[in-house]
């Protein structure tokens, strides 16, 4: 569900006609609404309402905005973050470090450092040499680093080969069978407190065996790590469920069938649960406005030529994903049209041959479903400006990432000295 309505024949975001604020803001502009935000975070959590005390980090990845990541932190979420930038994100949101997971498969040492100093909750390993160089700089900190291994299920996810993270030949996570042997070893080393386990399978997912599967791979190392003496006290089930795209297609599961699942197949495990959810809250919850610039005819389709292009929502060239497009005021009659934006890209393509309502230049569409790794993903490709973020709450609205400016964009670069006037 979102709150992305008509009312009286204009699209609406929660009691805010779209095009009032295509008028103040301009476009193209990315907006979320705080109503459905608000609502996933709550359906999320009743839908572990059977799981004692679950840490919930949203996955700050799938949209990094302050004010979403500070939204969510009001309502008790937590903060899975891949990167420092990522990191400081969430703490300057207001979510405590105890409640941050810091995941990925490539942390620096200066990332590690950053972590330990901020004081994280837990870091999630990924690699023995990643454990071993992790030891190194707590040691020189003068801390210790709390740990889960991150384990490698050799799961198939069934989902995007390029968000599966799951399978064998994927670059996430330790082999199984490596775990107890790199446990004994974590014990063993100065700097390392063995805290937990993790697995995280892929992004997008619209079937729970896979994940049920991950989940009880983890349950058979949790019990082998305490049969050879190990305690365990955490398990980190990652995130990854999938949200309903196109219409025709089946809905994924909902979070109170994947809730269920969870308590069936974690009953007695004896650890605190963490989950990373990310996709799931804030996906629905935002949508890309853009105006036709024109629409143009070509030799055997008709082009709707929009103001927003690949750079700023790449998901349908990287993915050939489906976003639904709405006409913000829909016009009575029917067009079948292929949406693309003004990129010198032939991947600068959003749908093609889609049926829609007539449209002509100066009109508004939403691209629906955007609010996750939409502007996030967003470039300057073709030097374009990186394009502003609103949140809507009822009738009051507000930007929460100013459009950039020309200025701005070029004032980035610096000439060589020896190019300069005179050099």
């Amino acid at each position: 569900m979102d709150h992305f309505l008509p009312r009286d024949g204009v699209l609406h975001a929660e009691e805010v006609p779209l095009d009032r604020l295509a008028e103040d803001v301009g476009t193209p502009f990315y907006c979320y609404s705080a109503a459905t935000l608000t609502r996933h975070a709550r359906v999320f959590r009743d839908a572990l309402s059977a799981i004692p005390d679950p840490l919930l980090a949203y996955a700050v990845k799938a949209n990094p905005n302050l004010s979403v990541v500070r939204l969510f932190a009001r309502e008790g979420y937590g903060a899975d973050v891949v990167s420092e930038g990522e990191m400081r994100r969430a703490l300057a949101a207001g979510v405590p470090p105890a409640r941050i997971i810091f995941s990925g498969v490539g942390k620096t040492a200066g990332e590690m450092r950053a972590a330990l100093e901020a004081g994280v909750g837990q870091i999630n390993v990924e690699s023995e040499e990643e454990l071993f160089e992790l030891a190194g700089v707590a040691a020189a900190a003068g801390v210790t680093a709390p740990v889960a291994l991150r384990v490698n299920p050799d799961v198939d996810a069934k989902t995007h080969a390029k968000i599966a993270t799951g399978r064998s030949e994927n670059k996430f996570g330790i082999p199984a069978d490596r775990i107890p042997a790199l446990w004994a070893a974590g014990e063993a080393i100065p700097g390392i407190a063995m805290r937990g386990l993790a697995v995280h399978i892929g992004s997008q997912i619209a079937d729970l065996a896979p994940m049920e599967a991950a989940f009880r791979r983890l349950g058979d190392l949790l019990e082998a790590l305490r049969a050879a003496g190990h305690a365990v006290a955490t398990a980190d089930l990652g995130g990854g469920l999938g949200i309903p795209y196109d219409p025709a297609c089946p809905a994924p599961p909902d979070p109170a069938a994947y809730g269920a699942m969870v308590a069936r197949v974690t009953a007695g495990w004896g650890v605190r649960l963490a989950f990373e959810p990310g996709r799931l809250l804030v996906g629905n919850a935002g949508v890309l406005v853009a105006r036709v610039i024109r629409v143009k005819r070509g030799a055997a389709r008709r082009f709707a030529v929009l103001d927003a292009g690949m750079n700023d929502l790449i998901r349908p060239t990287l993915y050939g994903v489906f976003h639904d497009i709405r006409a913000v005021r829909p016009r009575p009659g029917r067009a079948v049209l292929t949406f693309v934006g003004p990129v010198c890209e032939t991947g600068d393509t959003f749908a093609e041959d889609r049926e829609t309502t007539p449209l002509e230049a100066g009109d508004l569409v939403a691209l629906m479903t955007a609010g996750a790794y939409g502007a996030t993903m967003a470039s300057t490709y073709n030097s374009r400006p990186l394009v502003p973020e609103v949140l809507v709450d009822g009738g009051r609205w507000a930007v929460v990432r100013p459009r950039q400016t020309y200025g701005e964009l070029l004032g980035a670069d610096r000439i060589a000295p020896w190019l300069e006037e005179g050099g």
